[in-house]
C-alpha cells in the first residue's frame, strides 16, 4: 500500500496511530469475497475535510518525510491495544415513532404470533395512534434520544423509514422530523417512505394502495421539491393479508417513477415472490427474506440486490432466520440491519452481528463487511461510507481490544473506545 505525499507541516483533523488492526473492508475485494482488508500495526490520518487522507502501515508512514511535521488537531496514540473498523452502517430502521408495544412482548412470550397481535389492532396500528397523536418536538426528541444511542453503539450512518401514519399528514410529519434530525445530528440517515406499512383501520388494501399512490406520493414528492423533507427510498411491506405482489409493484413504480430508489419489506412471514418482483422492477435492496424462494435468490444475484437482513426480527418473533448462507453462496450480496422498531426494539449493531454470526451462520468477516461497506451500498451511500478508503468520510469505530472481532464476540455491552464521525470524537 503506498503511501501518498503531502507538503511538510500540512495540517489534519485527526490521526489515530498504531492500531493493532484496522480492518479497512475496501472495496471491491470486500463486496465479492469479504475480504475485509486487514491491517496490522496500522494508522489512519483524516484531513481537515473529514475526509481520510491516509490508511497505511505505521511503518511505512515513518519513512515519508512529510508524516514527521504534519500538524493534527487530535492524535490519538491505540499503542497497538485497539483496533479500528469503519462506522457501522444500519440498513433498515423504523426511528420515529410514540408508544412502545412492552405489552405485546409478554403476549408474544405466551405464544400469540405477529399476525395475532396485528389483527387485533395492535402492532402497527397500535403504534399509528400513538404517532399520529404525538407532535413533532415530541418526536423529534424521543428520535435524537435513538439516535445518541445509536451513534455511541457505533452506527454512524443509518436507513430510516416512515410508515406509522398511514395517511399523508402523518406520514410527512415524521419525515420533516428524520430531515430536522439529519440536520442536527452526527449520524448521516437515509430517508425512506413507507406509507404502505400496513392497510389502516376502516380500508382495504386496494384502497390504501389508491391513496398511497395519487395522494401520499404525491404530497411527499411535493414536500421534497419544496426542500421540507429527505426521501430517498420507497418502501412497502408486502405480506400476506397486507399489500399483496401487484398492490406492491403498482406503489414502487410509482415511487420509482419520482425519483425513489426501491427498498422493500419482502418474504417476512410468507414467500409472497419478492426476489422475483425485485429483480423485475430494478430493486436497490430487499429486507426481511425469511421465506424466500431459489428463484428469488437467483433474481437477486442476477440484478445484484442487496439482501437486507434482520436476525433481531426472527429473534423476537421466534421464527427461522432468514437463509443467509444460501443467499451468499448464490451470489446475492447481504447487508444487515437491525429492524430497530416498537416489536424489535434493539439499537445495536454489533448485538445484530452477533445474532447473525450465531443464527445465520454467517463468518465474522461476512457480518462486518454486511454491516458497513454492502449495508452503505444497499443505501447507494457507498461512495462515502462503509469503508475505511482515502477519500469516504472519517467514520470508525475504536474496538477497545487489539482485535476488532471483540466487537462481535463481546454480547451486550460492545468494548467500543470511541466513535468518530469524518474525524470528530462524538
Amino acid at each position: 500500500m503506498s503511501v501518498p505525499v503531502f507538503p511538510d507541516h500540512t495540517r489534519f483533523k485527526l490521526r489515530l496511530r498504531n492500531a493493532r488492526q484496522i480492518a479497512t473492508v475496501a472495496a471491491p475485494a470486500a463486496a465479492v469475497n469479504y475480504d475485509i482488508g486487514l491491517l496490522h500495526d496500522a494508522s489512519v490520518v483524516v484531513g481537515l475535510d473529514g475526509r481520510v487522507c491516509v490508511v497505511a502501515l505505521e511503518s511505512a508512514l515513518a519513512q515519508a518525510s512529510w508524516y514527521a511535521t504534519a500538524v493534527f488537531d487530535a492524535d490519538v496514540d491505540l499503542r497497538g491495544r485497539q483496533s479500528i473498523v469503519p462506522g457501522l452502517v444500519d440498513a433498515h430502521t423504523h426511528p420515529v415513532w410514540a408508544g412502545d408495544r412492552v405489552h405485546e412482548f409478554e403476549l408474544k412470550l405466551a405464544g400469540a404470533t405477529y399476525m395475532d397481535i396485528h389483527a387485533r389492532g395492535g402492532g402497527i396500528g397500535f403504534t399509528v395512534a400513538h404517532t399520529r397523536a404525538a407532535d413533532e418536538p415530541t418526536l423529534l426528541q424521543l428520535l435524537i434520544r435513538r439516535l445518541d444511542r445509536m451513534l455511541a453503539l457505533g452506527s454512524t450512518c443509518i436507513e430510516a423509514k416512515s410508515g406509522y401514519g398511514l395517511e399523508a399528514d402523518t406520514e410527512l410529519k415524521m419525515l420533516r422530523v428524520l430531515k430536522q434530525a439529519q440536520d442536527a445530528h452526527p449520524i448521516e440517515i437515509s430517508a425512506t417512505f413507507l406509507g404502505a406499512h400496513s392497510v389502516p383501520a376502516g380500508s382495504t388494501a386496494p384502497q390504501a394502495t389508491e391513496d398511497v399512490v395519487n395522494v401520499q406520493i404525491p404530497a411527499v414528492v411535493k414536500a421534497r421539491n419544496l426542500g421540507q423533507i429527505y426521501v430517498d427510498n420507497i418502501d412497502v411491506f408486502m405480506e400476506k393479508g397486507v399489500f399483496d405482489a401487484e398492490q406492491t409493484e403498482k406503489i414502487l413504480t410509482k415511487g420509482k417513477e419520482c425519483g425513489m430508489c426501491i427498498n422493500f419489506h419482502g418474504d417476512e412471514l410468507n414467500y409472497m415472490g419478492s426476489g422475483e418482483l425485485g429483480g423485475k422492477l430494478g430493486a436497490r435492496a430487499i429486507s426481511h427474506l425469511e421465506e424466500i424462494s431459489p428463484d428469488g435468490m437467483r433474481a437477486m444475484a442476477t440484478n445484484k440486490i442487496y439482501a437486507v437482513l434482520l436476525p433481531t426480527t426472527a429473534y423476537v418473533l421466534r421464527i427461522a432466520p432468514p437463509p443467509a448462507r444460501a443467499m451468499i453462496e448464490a451470489g446475492v450480496p447481504v447487508a444487515l440491519g437491525s429492524d430497530f422498531n416498537p416489536n424489535a426494539h434493539c439499537l445495536s449493531m454489533p448485538f445484530v452481528m452477533n445474532l447473525a454470526a450465531v443464527t445465520m451462520k454467517m463468518t465474522l468477516n461476512e457480518v462486518l463487511v454486511a454491516a458497513t461497506l454492502n449495508a452503505a451500498a444497499a443505501l447507494n451511500k457507498a461512495d462515502m461510507h462503509g469503508s475505511i478508503e482515502v477519500g469516504k468520510w472519517g467514520n470508525f469505530v475504536v474496538v477497545d481490544a487489539p482485535e476488532w472481532t471483540h466487537l462481535v464476540y463481546e454480547i451486550g455491552d460492545s468494548p467500543i473506545a470511541g466513535v468518530y464521525v469524518r474525524g470528530d470524537r462524538v
